[in-house]
């Protein structure tokens, strides 16, 4: 037991690390416990989340713009900008022209193309735009649905942990070799329990939209790359959490 609640602790400090900006002290070991440790990606999104969500406390009191604005720079300065970099080198294969080696290619040039600036312009317009969104509902509504899009996106991460496939060497491989797919079984009893219990809340479907939104740079990566790489881990965080928030919000307007 003791041995177990070691690696479990390594394992947060590596993907808090590796996910966020908190500052915490890394010790020998917390990244390779969190590599084979896939749980760790949705609890640190449940706790990151939180934090990125709190200028939502505030949608009584301010402007549902100037609450949107906040929740745009806390999620940034809560989770860095590092996973963007993996949006804007998507965006410029996607955009490019050739077979799967010409984009593989394309993703890993450090050049900035036109792809790769709208692929950032839209996600960061998407952001905030589900933040005006979440402005406007009840502020522990708008809380929970943030929370559950961080938690859904990061639980779609750990599910291409588990079931992804890496064509080269590199951030991706790191994560698909040392996953396995028995891993994925704890994260997902958790989550997907909880998600069943509470459906059709707007939280809980916050959490199936940043999955879905993980699964579509997913399935493109492996059509048009032949698997997946840390730029499309990146690129995954980052639309899961956008399409979770407006999924939320479009289930309490709706529901």
């Amino acid at each position: 037991m003791v041995v177990n609640v070691r690696r479990w602790g390594r394992a947060i400090r590596g993907a808090l690390g590796f996910l966020t900006r908190f500052p915490v002290n890394h010790h020998d070991g917390d990244w390779d416990a969190f590599r084979s440790t896939p749980a760790a990606f949705p609890l640190v999104g449940l706790a990151a989340g939180a934090v990125a969500a709190l200028p939502l406390l505030a949608a009584d009191v301010l402007a549902p713009p100037t609450v949107a604005f906040g929740y745009l720079l806390a999620v940034y300065a809560v989770m860095g900008i590092n996973h963007l970099d993996g949006v804007a080198d998507l965006g410029d294969a996607l955009v490019v022209h050739g077979d799967s080696d010409r984009r593989r290619e394309v993703l890993k040039d450090t050049t900035t193309g036109v792809g790769a600036i709208l692929a950032v312009a839209i996600t960061v317009a998407g952001l905030a735009l589900a933040g005006l969104g979440l402005a406007s509902l009840p502020v522990l509504t708008a809380v929970t649905v943030a929370i559950g899009a961080e938690i859904g996106a990061k639980f779609g991460m750990a599910s291409m942990a588990c079931f992804g496939r890496a064509p080269y060497e590199g951030m991706g491989r790191q994560f698909t070799e040392a996953a396995s797919s028995g891993s994925w079984l704890v994260p997902a009893a958790v989550v997907l329990s909880a998600a069943t219990i509470g459906w059709p809340h707007p939280a809980t479907v916050a959490v199936c939209g940043g999955i879905g939104g993980v699964t579509l740079p997913w399935y493109w990566a492996n059509r048009h790359l032949g698997g997946i790489n840390g730029d499309i881990f990146g690129a995954a965080n980052e639309l899961g959490r956008v399409a979770g928030v407006h999924a939320g919000v479009i289930a309490w307007t709706l529901l």
